[in-house]
């Protein structure tokens, strides 16, 4: 399913430096600097690495923690790690069809959502196309 196969240097000539950083490296964008932060059009927001589409508009919601949220993937579209880096275990979740970072999910947090999860994802691993293209 889709290009898990690309080269680091192929990964490099095709990604910003910022999108590698992240996408690649497992990085972070810093909080509430993310372009699809307060985002709020209707449309898909796709793999910054591969464009596979990942999250819906619809499953978006506002959590205050600083990237943005949203309650559910598109089926098949998001993996789940273990990740137990930070001195912490944590779920890491990525594209399934490139590999790519994409943040984490936290689980029983509170917020009002059907899934009662927060995909916490960075920007730079998304791009956005608007219901309308």
């Amino acid at each position: 399913m889709g290009d898990n196969s690309k080269s680091e240097t192929e990964w490099r000539a095709i990604l910003s430096p910022e999108q590698f950083r992240i996408l690649r490296q497992k990085g972070t964008e810093g909080p509430n600097t993310g372009e699809y932060n307060h985002h709020d059009a209707a449309g898909v927001y796709c793999c910054a690495g591969c464009a596979t589409p990942l999250y819906t508009s619809s499953t978006k919601f506002s959590s205050g923690c600083g990237w943005p949220a949203f309650f559910d993937a598109i089926p098949g579209a998001v993996s789940r790690h273990e990740d137990r880096s930070m001195f912490m275990t944590r779920t890491e979740i990525t594209c399934t069809a490139c590999g790519g970072h994409l943040g984490h999910v936290f689980k029983g947090e509170g917020f009002d959502t059907p899934t009662d999860e927060r995909h916490c994802v960075n920007s730079v691993s998304l791009n956005f196309k608007d219901d309308s293209e």
